[in-house]
Order: C-alpha cells, then sequence, then structure tokens
C-alpha cells in the first residue's frame, strides 16, 4: 500500500526529466483548469452520493495539490511540507475549543468564533 511520502516521490518523478513530458511542461497557470475541473468532479460525485467515485475524484484534487506544490518547490517558493504545516496550524488556530481550553454551547458559536479568528488572520496579514 502506497503512503503519503511515495505520493510526494511519484509527483516529483513525475515532473523530473525523465519523467512526464505533459507534467513537466505544466505551470500553476495552465493548471487552473484542470483543478476547477477536480472539484467539480468532487461535487457531483457527493451529489450522487457516490462514494467511489468520490475517493477517485479527492485523490485527482490531492494530486493537483500535490503537482501545484511540486512546482512551488521546484522555483524555490513553498514545499508540499509547507502546505501541511501551514493547514495544520490554521486547523489548531480556529478551533480553540478542541485543542484550547474553550468550551462551545453550540454549533453557531463555533461558526462565529471560526469567522472571528479569520478575520484576525486577515488583518494581521494586512499590517
Amino acid at each position: 500500500m502506497h503512503n503519503f511520502q511515495d505520493l510526494v516521490e511519484i509527483t516529483a518523478k513525475l515532473r523530473s526529466p525523465e519523467g512526464c513530458p505533459w507534467d513537466r511542461e505544466q505551470t500553476h497557470e495552465s493548471l487552473k483548469k484542470h483543478l476547477r475541473e477536480e472539484c467539480e468532479e468532487v461535487c457531483e460525485a457527493i451529489d450522487h452520493q457516490d462514494m467511489d467515485n468520490l475517493c477517485e475524484e479527492l485523490g485527482d484534487v490531492l494530486f493537483q495539490v500535490m503537482i501545484h506544490s511540486q512546482i512551488a518547490a521546484e522555483r524555490g517558493d513553498f514545499t508540499i511540507g509547507d502546505v501541511v504545516e501551514g493547514v495544520c496550524q490554521k486547523m489548531v488556530r480556529r478551533h480553540p475549543w478542541v485543542f484550547g481550553d474553550m468550551k462551545l454551547a453550540s454549533v453557531e458559536e463555533g461558526k462565529e468564533l471560526w469567522k472571528k479568528i479569520k478575520e484576525e488572520e486577515k488583518e494581521g496579514k494586512k499590517k
């Protein structure tokens, strides 16, 4: 069975000089339409409650994340490790009722707190 590290290595190999000519020539810009299509296919699988297809389409979206991250790594912008680290930090930061001492009274309170934290993050980035 393959694991995440295998996916990292497969993606790098596809983009390498010994890899696939199509994958090597892709850019963030050229892949935008494919990312949109794959996301739409995920939504269609959900609409049809087709779990086998949903699993496959989520894999296709994950590969889009991988190839964009590989392109960024080649350019020295960021790596898939940075993407994973960033989303982990964000989820922990935006869920203080799960990863901290806070208690929620309702789902609605959680939604409001999420929005507030997200707004604070955006304000912090503007400074």
